[in-house]
Order: C-alpha cells, then sequence, then structure tokens
C-alpha cells in the first residue's frame, strides 16, 4: 500500500490555501459520504439528497410520526429489524453481558471511571451569594441537567470509551437519567463490551437505534423513548448534522466533524513515535493527520517511518485511504510559523512532541486538547487520563471547548432586594426605564415607593 501523504513547504508553497481546502472538506459543510452511503440515501428516499436535505426529512418525519418512523430509518439505513419489542436493551442483557464480561476490561473501566471522576468532580462550579450592600442579595445557583442522551458510534468498532468520556463527566455534575443510543451493529447496542460497561456505569436505558433517526427520537421524544434536555456524543455527518437541526429543543455539545491531531516535531522528535501518533487519528478514517515541522530532514523521516508502520495496521486499507485524502506534512519557515499554523488549524488533538514543548505551548491559543513531551501519546486522553475525548474539531477550539461535567449544569440567578435597596436603585431603572421607553417596567418601581408613603 503505496501512501502518497500531501507534502508542503512553506518556503514555496501556499500553506494557508492548502489547510483552508483540507478544513472545508472535513467540515459539515464538505460533504463527505462514501459512494455506497449515496447511493443508500437514493435509494431510500428516491432522489438525490444532499446529507443536510436528508438529515432534514428524517427529522421532520420522526417529529410528527414518532416511533413509527424511527423504526423505518433503522430498517432501510441499518438493515436491521428492531421492533417497539426490542428496541430497548433489556435488563436483563445488560447484567447478562456485565457477567459474561472479561474480568479485565471491567476492571480497566473501573480505574478509568475513577480517572475522569476525579478530575471532572474539579471543574464543577460552586453556587455563589454576594451582598452588593446589607439588604441586596444576589445568588447564581448551578443544577444538574435531569436527563440527557448519548450517542455512542457503533460502525466500524465499538466504543466503550466514548460511553466512559460522556458518561461519567454527567455523573460527576449529578445528571440521573442518561439515556444511551447506539445503532442496532455487532459494534454498537449488541457489542457486549458497550453493553458491559453500561451496567457498571448504572446506565439503565439503551436504546438500538443510531444516526439522525436517534438524535431526533432523543430530541422530540417519540412513543418508548422520553425527551431528553441535551445529546452529546461523537457520530458520523448525518449525527452531526441532525444534532445541529436539533439544537433549540434540546442542547448539544457540539457540532463535530472527523478527527484531527496535529503532530509539532523537532530534531529531538522520535520519527517513529510521531508517525504512529499521526496514523492512530487517521485510522479513524475520515481524520485529519497533520504534520508540523520547520526541519525538512525531520519531515522526511517522520514520512519515512508513516510508510514503514501502516503495513501492520489491522485498519491498514482504510488508514492509507485518509492519510492520502486528508494527510498533511508541513515544513513551517521556523518555529514561530509552526505555533501561527497551529493556531490556524485549531486542531482538536494537539501533540508538542519537542525539547521544550511546555514552552511551545505558551505560543498556543487554539487547540481541543493539549498533549506535552515524548512519552505522552493522544491514545491516553482517547482512553484513560481523565479530561473527556469529545472534543472541538473543524477549527471550533478557537472558541469552543471539550465536554466536560460542568456542562451539564445550568445556572440559576437569584436575586433579593428589601425597600430600602428598592429606593437606593430606583433612580438608575428610571433612566433607562425612560431610555428605552419601557413605562411598565418604570411603574412596577414606582408603585412600590409610592405604596411605602
Amino acid at each position: 500500500m503505496k501512501i502518497s501523504i500531501r507534502k508542503v513547504n512553506a518556503e514555496n508553497e501556499d500553506v494557508i490555501s492548502e489547510l483552508a481546502v483540507l478544513q472545508e472538506r472535513l467540515s459539515p459543510q464538505g460533504d463527505i459520504v462514501s459512494p455506497a452511503g449515496r447511493r443508500l440515501t437514493e435509494s431510500v428516499f428516491g432522489e438525490p439528497l444532499t446529507p443536510q436535505q436528508s438529515v432534514e426529512r428524517i427529522c421532520q418525519h420522526v417529529a410528527k410520526f414518532g416511533l413509527e418512523k424511527v423504526l423505518y430509518y433503522t430498517r432501510v439505513f441499518d438493515q436491521a429489524e428492531v421492533t417497539q419489542d426490542n428496541l430497548a436493551v433489556s435488563d436483563l442483557e445488560l447484567r447478562t453481558a456485565h457477567q459474561n464480561a472479561d474480568t479485565e476490561f471491567l476492571n480497566t473501566v473501573r480505574r478509568v471511571r475513577k480517572n475522569i471522576l476525579s478530575f471532572q468532580e474539579k471543574l464543577l462550579p460552586q453556587d455563589i451569594s454576594v451582598r452588593r450592600d446589607p439588604n441586596i442579595v444576589l445568588e447564581q445557583r448551578f443544577l444538574p441537567l435531569r436527563r440527557i442522551g448519548i450517542c455512542v458510534p457503533g460502525g466500524a468498532a465499538a466504543y466503550p470509551s466514548t460511553l466512559l468520556m460522556t458518561a461519567v463527566p454527567a455523573q460527576a455534575a449529578g445528571v440521573e437519567e442518561l439515556v444511551v443510543v447506539a445503532p442496532p451493529t455487532p459494534f454498537g447496542a449488541y457489542n457486549q463490551d458497550v453493553l458491559a460497561t453500561c451496567h457498571e456505569l448504572g446506565i439503565k436505558e439503551v436504546y438500538r437505534v443510531g444516526g439522525a433517526q436517534a438524535v431526533a427520537a432523543m430530541a422530540y421524544g417519540c412513543e418508548g423513548i422520553a425527551k431528553v434536555q441535551k445529546i452529546v456524543g461523537p457520530g458520523n455527518l448525518f449525527v452531526a448534522l441532525a444534532k445541529k437541526l436539533v439544537y433549540g429543543q434540546v442542547d448539544i455539545d457540539s457540532i463535530a466533524g472527523p478527527s484531527e491531531v496535529v503532530v509539532i516535531a523537532d530534531q529531538t522528535t522520535n520519527p517513529r513515535y510521531a508517525a504512529a501518533d499521526l496514523l492512530a487519528q487517521a485510522e479513524h478514517s475520515p481524520g485529519a493527520a497533520i504534520l508540523v515541522a520547520w526541519d525538512i530532514d525531520v519531515v522526511d523521516a517522520i514520512e519515512k517511518e508513516i510508510q514503514l508502520q501502516v503495513g501492520e495496521l489491522s485498519r491498514a486499507e482504510l488508514t492509507v485511504d485518509c492519510l492520502n485524502e486528508f494527510g498533511l506534512l508541513i515544513c513551517a519557515r521556523d518555529r514561530v510559523h509552526a505555533m501561527e499554523l497551529t493556531n490556524q488549524i485549531a486542531p482538536e488533538h494537539l501533540h508538542i512532541q519537542t525539547d521544550d514543548s511546555r514552552s511551545f505551548m505558551s505560543g498556543i491559543r487554539n487547540a481541543g486538547a493539549t498533549f506535552l513531551g515524548h512519552q505522552t501519546p493522544v491514545a491516553l486522553g482517547d482512553y484513560v487520563a481523565g479530561p473527556s475525548h469529545v472534543l472541538p474539531t473543524g477549527a471550533t477550539s478557537q472558541w469552543a471547548h471539550g465536554l466536560n461535567a460542568a456542562d451539564f449544569l445550568r445556572s440559576m440567578s437569584v436575586i433579593e432586594y428589601d425597600q430600602a435597596s428598592l429606593e437606593k436603585d430606583a433612580p438608575d431603572v428610571e433612566q433607562l426605564a425612560i431610555k428605552e421607553g419601557l413605562t411598565a417596567h418604570l411603574a412596577s418601581v414606582k408603585m412600590r415607593l409610592s405604596d411605602e408613603e
């Protein structure tokens, strides 16, 4: 398998244009759907709809017809006969999966849960109370959401890690009801490790449904699946577009695209390590794997290692396709230029593999998660470290952050005045109310002043 990964030298090529094209292709507007996926969509709808149009139709149908359309789209897209009777994974199935699970796997789940919980609990804001003067009390309360939905992928691989990285932060926040949806596949809602993880985490609602129809079912509610308040978790383009569409009916974590990594390398970087870290993200397929260095010899050495290692991977063909489509090897002008390019990319994962990684990080403003040093592969963050691996993609880390426990809280302000405090602030209310022409606002204050005379 020959890799033809794009190599760009900033001395004589337009790196910014290359990055813009790559980011556009990987965005929700990039329309990355396999030929088989396009054929399936056309056969279902009878016309060649775009992913956005397909999602709009699915969500409209689920909102109007409920479970009937959830089951229909599950049958035609997943080729699975899910009925009202077996849509929900039973408690017996969850318990049986847990009883039959490998002991070491469950021990790993427990250790990882502990890692995530200990980190996420420290991110929770505390209620505050402020007295602006003795008789004005201002408070901010933080309350957990009651019911949230979690999307767990299950197309090409099983993802118990996604359960841990979404459910545990929600549990740290105090969310009581967690709803898991996963496609009815061997890697999804029929995967015994996924079901065992659900049971270990105390999740009682698991449904055999994926894709846009799962998002719509949780957002609008339908027979058998009650509406949630927030939907989190990764998925394909159709899941991302569905989450975007239902935002406002419910809250969402983000509109996530394919996985991304930027690896920063210098002459101290082990080419084997850097190549392995680029391949680790490319095997998600699709996904962006980008190397940024400022020494062409470093770039060449890592490119050579990528070619050597890729043949050993279980998903080698998909990984090669991904690297050829979405890989990029950049030789920047210098260290400062490498920082500028990284901030321009604003990657989901940033791995700084230099001799002074922490110092280099001081020049970085935009990244979802940053991994420092030669011994901190991104896989640690994907699986065990503690911060959630649900992270902003598509350059949205310029303003967005990764999922965390605080995202499962809603805040509520509380204001309390007495008569003397009201009289003190009334003139300022009057000034603003008059300027805005809101006489009822003004009257609601003035009548309380006159009643005390």
